[in-house]
């Protein structure tokens, strides 16, 4: 299979809404619920703790896949970083919610425990130290990644590996930016609030 059918396997394979799916089996339309985004936090808010955890597996599985995938055809670090960031855009973007999504979380999670294990864990042990002491999972998504490049470079470093983490870093920090001025705001709503 060539590079680019690949690539935008992946980016549709990112773009499946399990979030939307899921709520849809409820009976809910999760875009006009709570946040409105398609994440397992709104739809924890939203319908509790069983759909949020088939919304947070299938988004995390989708960006393993992306990354699988590329390691059986390419066997190429940046290629298949390429195609872990294609999943994570067709998340954020996604093709079937007329190119809008969600902020890519556990997606950028999925990609990373395959891409990069040991930082993949890190971001995660990182991720839910936030979350348990905060209640915030916006702010344990901005740590976690904010410091992913970091931990890269002290774990697991390879040039197109620094690089990749860093645009996935970017993309996670670009798409919480409402979540940043609530934080700095005090009008972020923590975990377990429901709508």
């Amino acid at each position: 299979m060539n590079v680019f059918s690949l690539i935008l396997f992946a980016f549709l394979l990112g773009s499946i809404p399990f979030g939307v799916v899921v709520a849809r089996v409820y009976g809910v339309n999760l875009k006009k619920v709570g946040s409105g985004n398609i994440g397992a936090t709104n739809v924890l808010r939203a319908m509790g703790k069983g759909p949020a955890l088939l919304t947070l597996v299938g988004d995390v599985l989708k960006g393993s896949l992306a990354v699988v995938v590329g390691k059986y055809f390419f066997q190429s670090p940046s290629l298949e970083g390429i195609m872990g960031l294609s999943a994570i855009v067709g998340h954020n973007f996604s093709l079937f919610l007329r190119f809008r999504g969600g902020k890519g979380v556990a997606t950028s999670i999925g990609v990373l425990l395959i891409y990069s294990p040991k930082v993949g864990v890190l971001t995660v042990i990182l991720w839910l130290i936030v979350i348990l002491v905060t209640r915030y999972s916006s702010l344990g998504a901005l740590v976690s990644f904010g410091v992913l490049p970091l931990g890269v470079y002290v774990l697991d470093y390879t040039q197109e590996k620094l690089i990749v983490s860093i645009l996935i870093a970017s993309l996670l920090v670009l798409r919480h930016t409402d979540n940043i001025k609530r934080l700095l705001q005090g009008t972020e709503p923590k975990i377990g609030k429901r709508v």
